[in-house]
């Protein structure tokens, strides 16, 4: 009983926490991981082995991943990527002919993840609310501005006035603009939820982003909020959902507005400091893709647990470029 985690990166701790997990129920259980370049990626030092493989958009990808799993006896799969998601869910049956899970949601979920756009219809059918977009004809200044389907913060701004508009902007259909939510009145907070094979919401993590870096919580704290009762209510059954979705909202301070901002139905960044309060999705899916047990439902987290992330170092000897 094997496990793969693809395009592993510097996701050090989402190898250790599986490692950790896979040995509690399978002794000889190793956690594999592949990347585009292995050597430079430090996760695939950590992990018990690690595979190269092509680029997610090589129309090789799905034919190589398959035979990994098939050489080293991988029975399930987790990507970590927005690019792999669609791509992987076109090909779950395929790969559970050979017996292989893949921890992915249905295609068309992903697809509306991917599109910001839809993903505001998708908030406002599940009863979550969003911020006013507007159209780049009749912007309320300050707007805030981001490619629809964008990841890590890459090409986010504000812009306060319209000389902050370069005509690229004007030319650009692919972005959107909203409401420029303020942090003297809003907090953002990232919630880790994780949903059964049957996509039932069982357990709501809000992460307190304090601190963010390239996209990515750098500083942050668990908060048993209004969050976890309004998306245990209104987000109770997201068709087509499994495993961990990362959902970004602004919470206001003082009247606990919700305002949902995007979805990405995968492991983030900071799925670190729900694992280590408690919230152990690592386990979960273990228990449930390989174990075939049911997952109830979890609220016994630390409450208020503080996570501030530095960098550390991982050595490779005798590299040779």
């Amino acid at each position: 009983m094997n496990i793969l985690i693809t395009s592993a990166g510097q996701r050090v701790s989402l190898v250790r926490f599986f490692q950790i997990e896979l040995k509690k129920h399978f002794v000889n259980g190793q956690i594999f991981t592949t990347d585009l370049n292995p050597v430079l990626a430090p996760a695939c030092h950590i992990s018990d082995q690690a595979f190269q493989v092509p680029p997610v958009t090589d129309t090789q990808y799905i034919h190589v991943l398959l035979d990994l799993c098939l050489i080293h006896d991988v029975k399930l799969v987790v990507p970590t990527i927005d690019t792999e998601l669609l791509l992987l869910s076109q090909h779950i049956e395929k790969f559970k002919q050979y017996g292989i899970q893949l921890l992915v949601s249905d295609t068309e979920l992903i697809q509306q993840c991917r599109d910001k756009r839809k993903t505001n219809v998708l908030f406002e059918n599940y009863g979550i609310s969003i911020p006013k977009q507007y159209d780049v004809n009749n912007l309320e200044f300050p707007v805030f501005v981001k490619p629809y389907d964008g990841s890590l913060s890459k090409g986010i701004f504000t812009a306060y006035s319209k000389e902050d508009f370069k005509p690229e902007h004007h030319a650009d259909s692919k972005l959107m603009f909203m409401e420029y939510i303020s942090n003297q009145d809003f907090d953002e907070f990232t919630v880790d939820c994780y949903y059964d094979q049957h996509s039932k919401l069982k357990c709501v993590v809000p992460r307190k982003r304090i601190f963010v870096r390239a996209g990515e919580v750098n500083k942050g704290v668990t908060k048993k909020n209004k969050i976890v009762s309004e998306f245990m209510h209104k987000l109770q059954h997201i068709v087509g959902a499994r495993g961990c979705l990362t959902i970004q909202v602004f919470f206001h301070k003082t009247n606990e507005t919700i305002l949902g901002i995007e979805i990405n139905p995968r492991f983030g960044g900071g799925y670190p400091l729900s694992y280590l309060a408690g919230a152990n999705y690592s386990e979960w899916i273990i228990k449930e893709y390989l174990l075939k047990q049911e997952i109830p439902e979890f609220n016994d987290w630390q409450d208020n647990l503080l996570m501030l992330r530095y960098d550390a170092e991982v050595l490779v000897h005798d590299y040779q470029d």
